[in-house]
């Protein structure tokens, strides 16, 4: 088995709610949206992104508007709808949620193995 493949499965599985939380406090375009994925090391190209924002925007969780740009064509700035807010809000319960019961597991088996 091969770790970059489990990485990159991990990766895929939260993908979605990093998405929506750069989304949280402010619209973005691609490549802001991009941008900050990628400062934060999760590897994502525009291949992938660009299928997940119409996905969650057919969900009703995402919508978009096209604003002029001054260095080029128009951008698309894609902001969470009030059902992506709501959506969002119950991800990050369900991530605090998973997130220490993960912490518990692992430190139980760090601490059995010591």
């Amino acid at each position: 088995m091969k770790i970059e493949n489990t990485k990159a499965q991990m990766r895929k599985g939260v993908l979605e709610y990093c998405i929506l939380s750069v989304l949280k406090d402010d619209d973005a375009y691609v490549a802001e949206i991009l941008g900050t994925l990628k400062d934060a090391k999760l590897l994502v190209v525009e291949g992938t992104i660009y299928p997940l924002l119409t996905r969650l925007k057919n969900a009703g969780l995402l919508n978009y508007r096209w604003e002029e740009s001054t260095s080029g064509p128009p951008r698309k700035y894609y902001g969470l709808t009030e059902t992506g807010q709501l959506f969002l809000k119950e991800l990050n319960t369900t991530w605090n949620e998973l997130q220490n019961a993960v912490n518990i597991v692992t430190r139980e088996k760090t601490q059995n193995n010591e």
